[in-house]
C-alpha cells in the first residue's frame, strides 16, 4: 500500500504526545490522592492524644497590673428626699361658733368642713382648714395654742398673737402680753380681712351678762332702802314725819348690820359683774388658731377629710427645706464629717449638691478621720477573726441639708444616689486592687510581685482606698507601674 508523501512521520508524533498528556495525568491523580491521604493522617489522633490536647493548662497566679493614677474616695449610698423639721399638727381644743348659738358660744357637735391639703405651703394666717365653717389659722410662735384668749388674759400666747397681727398688719395697741380691748378690735379686723366673723359674745354670754347686771342693781336698790329703813321705822311708830324719834341702841346695831350686809352684797355683785366683763368680748376660741414655730411651712400629711371629728392628730407639717436621709454601713460613717460635701443625684440624672448635717452615731469629732480613710482592711493571712465585723455592717442615719435643692425642690420620698468625697491622692500614686494587700505574720502589708517565672514578696505601707482600689508605697523594696501583683490564684 502506498501512502502520501510525508504522512508516515506525522501520524508516529501524535502518537507519542498523546501518550506523554495521559502519563502526567496519571501522575498528577497520584499526587493528589498522596496529599489528601497525609492530610487525612495529620487529623487523626489516638484516644491519648486527644485527651491530652484538652487537659487543663498547668495553674498559675492570677495577676494585675500595678496602675499610677490619681485616688478619690468616695461613700456611696442611696437616700431619700424629704422634708426638715416634721411635726404632728392638732387642734388645741374646739372651734367657736361665730354669731350662732350654742354652749360657750361653741358648736354642739365638731365636725371638718374643709379639709387641709397635703402638699400645701402654709404662710402667716392662712386658713388650714375649717370645722363647723370656722377657720383654723396658722401663726408664727414658739407657744403651742392650749387654751382660748380674749380679754382678761395674759402670757406669752398673747404676746405671739399680738406680734402675729402686728406683722399682718393689724396693730393690737401694743404687745406687752395682756388681751385688751385693743387686741379685741385686731383679731375682729383680722376676721374680717379673711371673710370671716371673731367669736363674739354668744347669747349664754349676753345672758349671763344681763344677770350679773340686774345683781348689782338689785343689791344698790337693797342698800338704799337698808340705809333708810330706820327712819322711816322711827317715824310711823310716833304717827310723825317731822322730827324721828331717838333710837334703841339694839335697834342701832341691828341696823348697822343690815347696812353692812347689804353693802357686801353689792360688793359681790359689782365685783362678779367686774371679773365677768373683762373676760367679755371678742376672744379667739382655742381650735382657731395653731401656732407654728417656722412659717413659711409646709403640709406634708394629711390624716382628716370632711367630715371627720378633728379630735386628735390631723396631719404633720414640715419645715419648706428639703433634707435627704441615707443610711450607710458603720465603716463608711467613721469617715463622715459634719459640713463635707454631698452630691445628690436622681434617677433621670438630674443633680443638687448638699452638706452633711448629722450623722447618727454622732461622728462629729475630726479624730480617727484620717487613719479611717487611709487605712483599709487587709487580706491576713493569719486568718485572724475581726473583732468589730458586726459593728462594720450596722447601718448608719445620716442627714443632709441641701440649701439650694434645685431639681430635688417638690420630690418628697424621691430616691436619690448620695456620694459623699471623703479623701483625695496628692496627685497619682501606685495602686493595686485591695485583693492583692497581705499582711505577714509581723503585722506588715506586703503583695507579691511576679517576676520571670519567681513571685516575690514586696513590703508596703497602704495609704487611701476607693471603689476596690488601695494606693501603696514601697517599704523597703522597688514596685513600678506596669510590674503584675498576685491577686489570686
Amino acid at each position: 500500500m502506498s501512502h502520501p508523501e510525508g504522512a508516515g512521520p506525522s501520524r508516529f508524533g501524535s502518537r507519542i504526545g498523546s501518550g506523554r498528556r495521559r502519563l502526567g495525568v496519571v501522575v498528577s491523580a497520584v499526587v493528589l490522592v498522596g496529599a489528601g491521604g497525609w492530610f487525612a493522617g495529620t487529623q487523626v489522633q489516638s484516644p491519648a492524644d486527644a485527651a491530652a490536647s484538652h487537659r487543663a493548662p498547668k495553674a498559675g497566679p492570677v495577676t494585675v497590673s500595678v496602675v499610677r493614677q490619681s485616688l478619690t474616695a468616695s461613700v456611696v449610698a442611696t437616700g431619700s428626699v424629704e422634708f426638715a423639721s416634721p411635726r404632728p399638727l392638732s387642734l388645741a381644743g374646739p372651734v367657736g361658733s361665730g354669731a350662732s348659738a350654742g354652749a360657750d358660744g361653741e358648736g354642739a357637735e365638731q365636725r371638718v368642713t374643709k379639709a387641709p391639703v397635703a402638699g400645701t405651703k402654709i404662710k402667716e394666717g392662712d386658713v388650714l382648714m375649717t370645722v363647723n365653717g370656722r377657720p383654723v389659722f396658722a401663726l408664727g410662735g414658739s407657744v403651742p395654742m392650749y387654751r382660748a384668749l380674749g380679754p382678761g388674759t395674759s402670757g406669752d400666747d398673747v404676746t405671739q398673737l399680738q406680734k402675729a397681727l402686728k406683722r399682718l398688719g393689724f396693730d393690737p395697741g401694743g404687745t406687752g402680753g395682756t388681751y385688751g380691748q385693743g387686741t379685741a378690735t385686731a383679731v375682729a379686723d383680722w376676721y374680717k380681712s379673711k371673710g370671716y366673723d371673731a367669736q363674739e359674745p354668744s347669747p349664754t354670754d349676753q345672758q349671763q351678762l344681763g344677770s350679773l347686771e340686774q345683781a348689782v342693781s338689785a343689791a344698790q336698790e337693797t342698800l338704799l332702802i337698808t340705809n333708810s329703813g330706820a327712819g322711816t321705822a322711827s317715824s310711823s311708830e310716833t304717827g310723825s314725819s317731822s322730827t324721828p324719834a331717838p333710837q334703841s341702841s339694839t335697834d342701832k346695831q341691828v341696823h348697822e348690820i343690815q347696812v353692812k350686809s347689804a353693802q357686801k352684797a353689792l360688793d359681790l355683785a359689782n365685783g362678779a359683774l367686774s371679773s365677768f366683763k373683762a373676760t367679755y368680748g371678742t376672744k379667739v376660741p382655742a381650735g382657731e388658731v395653731v401656732f407654728l414655730p417656722k412659717l413659711p411651712a409646709r403640709l406634708d400629711k394629711v390624716s382628716v377629710k370632711a367630715g371627720d371629728t378633728p379630735s386628735a392628730q390631723i396631719g404633720t407639717v414640715t419645715s419648706s427645706d428639703v433634707v435627704v436621709q441615707a443610711a450607710v454601713p458603720g465603716t463608711d460613717a467613721q469617715l463622715l464629717r459634719h459640713g463635707m460635701t454631698a452630691r445628690l443625684t436622681m434617677a433621670d440624672g438630674k443633680s443638687a449638691q448638699g452638706t452633711v448635717d448629722v450623722v447618727a452615731d454622732g461622728s462629729d469629732s475630726s479624730s480617727g478621720a484620717d487613719s479611717a480613710a487611709t487605712a483599709p482592711s487587709t487580706t491576713d493571712d493569719t486568718n485572724s477573726p475581726s473583732d468589730s465585723a458586726a459593728d462594720s455592717t450596722a447601718a448608719v442615719q445620716v442627714r443632709i441639708t441641701v440649701p439650694e435643692p434645685g431639681p430635688l425642690a417638690g420630690e418628697a420620698e424621691a430616691a436619690v444616689k448620695v456620694t459623699i468625697k471623703v479623701g483625695a491622692s496628692d496627685g497619682k500614686v501606685l495602686t493595686v486592687p485591695m485583693a492583692a494587700i497581705h499582711t505577714s505574720s509581723d503585722g506588715r502589708a506586703r503583695v507579691k510581685v511576679e517576676r520571670g517565672d519567681a513571685v516575690t514578696d514586696v513590703h508596703v505601707t497602704v495609704g487611701l482606698s476607693a471603689a476596690g482600689i488601695v494606693e501603696v508605697k514601697p517599704d523597703g523594696g522597688t514596685l513600678e507601674a506596669g510590674e503584675r501583683v498576685v491577686v489570686g490564684e
